[in-house]
């Protein structure tokens, strides 16, 4: 083990020092920074006192899922809502007392229809569903990454849900000859066409995570991008907490349109303006 701490540190000192020249060329391809929440932090308190006292509800998709479980806590530690309610295909089991009041309806996704009353009677719909074609097959990632999710904002739309956010992908394009952008830019598009009264898509980088059972090229590969993000910021990686952060705070805002993207660089605008 010794052997092995060794030879990841040497490693992960060689390519900081690579990151150093990578990252002075790679910025000039960097999203242009937003400036659209510049001004947010000083009336975010304000903003959720408003929001709270309206008593709204809300269900999350993908909670066991690492966007999820941030965003669940980020949820309760902001409590903005009188209820937070977690659909999923199995029950979670939580520690803290801070998640006893949470509800949790167990469904069937293969047969959602069967499960319309899981999503009638909320307010707002947080998705972070989703899986790899590594993990599932290419027919299990469709499934999932787009049936599973259009389903869902289907029958939360029929539900009276009115204000829907989807954790996408950077680069995600219904023309795409990839299939993961592909199926990302598809789902993007028919959940607009639903018409929420609100509905944001969330477009980071790579994700970056602290997963709790990691390999050691896992742990590598976060290392060279997290060293990466401290060099300069650019639209490769961002921190998983930072799209928890921007989708909770951008909730409270009354967006120009009905349907609105935020790139990486919004995100990590509205991030840094709600305060790390």
């Amino acid at each position: 083990m010794k052997l092995l701490d060794t030879a990841l540190g040497k490693a992960t000192c060689f390519l900081t020092v690579v990151i150093v020249v990578i990252a002075a060329v790679l910025h000039y391809f960097d999203d242009p920074a937003s400036v659209k929440y510049t001004s947010m932090a000083e009336d975010l308190k304000t903003l959720e006192g408003d929001f709270r006292q309206h008593n709204k509800s809300c269900f999350i998709l993908g909670a066991s899922g690492e966007t999820g479980k941030m965003l669940l806590q980020e949820l309760l530690g902001r409590n903005i809502f009188s209820k937070i309610t977690l659909i999923g295909r199995r029950q979670l089991s939580f520690e803290d007392k801070a998640y006893e009041n949470l509800l949790q309806e167990v469904v069937d996704f293969e047969k959602l229809e069967d499960y319309a009353a899981a999503f009638q009677g909320h307010d707002v719909g947080y998705c972070c569903l989703g899986t790899t074609k590594a993990k599932v097959g290419t027919e299990g990632f469709i499934r999932v990454d787009h049936d599973y999710v259009v389903k869902s904002a289907e029958l939360a739309k029929a539900g009276g849900c009115s204000q829907f956010h989807l954790e996408s992908s950077r680069g995600a394009d219904k023309n795409s000859n990839f299939l993961y952008l592909k199926v990302k830019g598809q789902v993007e598009a028919e959940i607009e066409a639903l018409g929420f009264d609100r509905y944001a898509i969330y477009r980071p980088g790579v994700l970056l995570v602290d997963r709790q059972e990691s390999r050691p090229a896992e742990w590598m590969a976060r290392k060279f991008l997290g060293a990466f993000s401290s060099v300069f910021s650019t639209s490769m990686s961002i921190p998983i907490q930072a799209v928890a952060k921007a989708m909770v705070s951008n909730t409270l805002l009354q967006p120009e349109k009905k349907a609105e993207i935020l790139e990486h660089a919004d995100i990590t605008s509205l991030w840094k303006s709600a305060g790390k």
